[in-house]
């Protein structure tokens, strides 16, 4: 007669908790790329413009390889077996970003010397490579010090504090600045700093925070009407607080991008918390209404709004009308494949060419081809971060990874839209790619959070502790 032995059951998970891959081989391959990509990308600008191959070649490469670097050796020491793809896209970005920045210094002071204008000057890409060193700073930061994301919701409230105050500095004298008709810089020292930048990230911890606790509540229902679940009456308070702060931030700061942002984004978690489609449809009418209503007698959005229905119309007197106007030649004038790096006219749009309309020279100099390049990266960024929330083990992190990704995909959406004429001009900045040290900074942490996120989401769980006496007393079957 023969015996066998049942194997310890403790054995499987070891050998689960100990195969798991890190995916930072991945990474590195991926930022050898990133790296090298803009930098072929920023000799091609050089010989399209001034016939030969830029002086400064050597050093933009082994500065953004330097900074990719810096930011890879923190990742594999801080977060083993966070997602693979998030720090090479960003890197990416941010270098084919300084690049297109770099281009359009080099059209503004070939112009200004024709001019004779030889002191006035500036040109905006060193001090973005400052900036995106900065934000790596920040990156890195942010992974050292957030060891678990899950202690940011100890600060629920105090994060809803803390964005309200952030909100509402530009609107304190002596620091708020006024830029073309928008309340969102102040200046410190100095410096000129976009607050709601930050906010983003600090609002999405309350969202989160709040939400997970009052999911329940904000589920039920009371009634049904027209296919859709209605929520009870005093459950509407939050979205009726976030909608009235978000006309308050239209109407007294002219900011059309963060009051659709900041709503958006509660919406958005709102709908993932509950699973109740009513709340995208509430959510959708009460951003209608407002619009419409803060469009009627805000006097800087409604000249966006007329530069959006009739962008020709208006272009000899309106300035909004010439950018969106210029912008939308430059989309037309670069059809399927561009005109080539360097060689558009892009810059033709005046000030606002390296900031929010930097999105209309890929469309004219890398055309219909480049322009969903950049949609693509931006998309795949989106994608692993709610990649991210599926795969997070706590019902806080999934609501903030939601949350982070939800932002920076309306963020997208309302620049691009704005650019392209699809939705009237917002005035904000394209993440990682347009001129701005708030955006670069800012978006750095947003990448920062979600790599810790995922890092905790697809960390092994620890093995249990052996037991012997569990072996010992192993049934021996016949």
């Amino acid at each position: 007669m023969s015996s066998t032995t049942n194997p310890p059951t403790h054995h499987t998970s070891t050998i689960g908790a100990i195969g798991a891959p890190s995916r930072r081989n991945t990474e590195l391959a991926l930022l050898v790329f990133a790296v090298v990509i803009p930098v072929f990308a920023y000799a091609n600008v050089g010989l399209a413009i001034h016939d030969e191959v830029p002086a400064g070649l050597l050093s933009y490469g082994l500065g953004l390889g330097l900074l990719a670097a810096v930011g890879h050796l923190v990742v594999r020491k801080f977060a083993p077996y966070a997602d693979p793809l998030l720090l090479p896209i960003a890197t990416l970005l941010n270098g084919l970003g300084l690049v297109l920045i770099w281009r359009l210094d080099q059209s503004q002071r070939l112009q200004q010397l024709a001019e004779r204008l030889y002191d006035s000057f500036t040109p905006s890409a060193p001090r973005q490579l400052l900036y995106s060193a900065i934000g790596i700073a920040l990156f890195v930061a942010v992974l050292v010090l957030l060891k678990d994301h899950r202690i940011l919701q100890r600060y629920t409230y105090i994060s809803m504090v803390a964005a309200i105050v952030l909100l509402l500095l530009p609107l304190v004298p002596g620091i708020g600045a006024n830029v073309f008709g928008a309340k969102i810089w102040i200046n410190i020292a100095g410096f000129s700093i976009q607050p709601g930048e930050f906010a983003k990230i600090v609002i999405a911890v309350f969202f989160s925070g709040y939400l997970m606790v009052k999911r329940d509540a904000l589920a039920l229902a009371s009634r049904r009407f027209l296919g859709l679940y209605l929520p009870r009456g005093r459950d509407l308070g939050p979205i009726l607080t976030l909608w009235a702060l978000s006309l308050l931030i239209l109407i007294f700061e002219n900011d059309l991008g963060s009051s659709l942002l900041f709503f958006g984004m509660f919406v958005i978690m709102l709908y993932v918390a509950t699973e109740r489609t009513s709340w995208i449809v509430i959510g959708l009418l009460m951003s209608a209404g407002g619009a419409v209503v803060v469009s009627t007698f805000a006097s800087q959005v409604q000249v966006r709004v007329n530069a959006w229905l009739d962008p020709f119309g208006c272009y000899e007197t309106s300035g909004a009308c010439e950018q969106i106007g210029q912008s939308i030649m430059s989309f037309g004038s670069g059809g399927v494949l561009g005109t080539g790096l360097g060689q558009g006219n892009s810059d033709l749009i005046g000030f606002a060419a390296n900031s929010d309309f930097i999105f209309a020279t890929v469309g004219e100099e890398l055309g219909l081809a480049g322009v969903m390049a950049f949609l693509l990266l931006y998309g795949l960024i989106i994608e692993r971060g709610i990649r991210t929330a599926l795969a997070a083990r706590d019902p806080f992190g999934k609501l903030f990874a939601t949350g982070l990704s939800g932002a920076f995909a309306l963020q997208i959406f309302v620049v691009a839209g704005g650019v392209m004429g699809l939705i009237p001009l917002t005035g904000m900045t394209m993440p990682f790619l347009a001129s701005g040290g708030s955006s670069v900074i800012a978006n750095w942490a947003l990448i920062g959070i979600l790599i810790r996120i995922s890092d905790t989401a697809r960390r092994p769980a620890p093995a249990p502790a052996s037991n012997p006496d569990a072996e010992m007393t192993q049934v021996v079957r016949p």
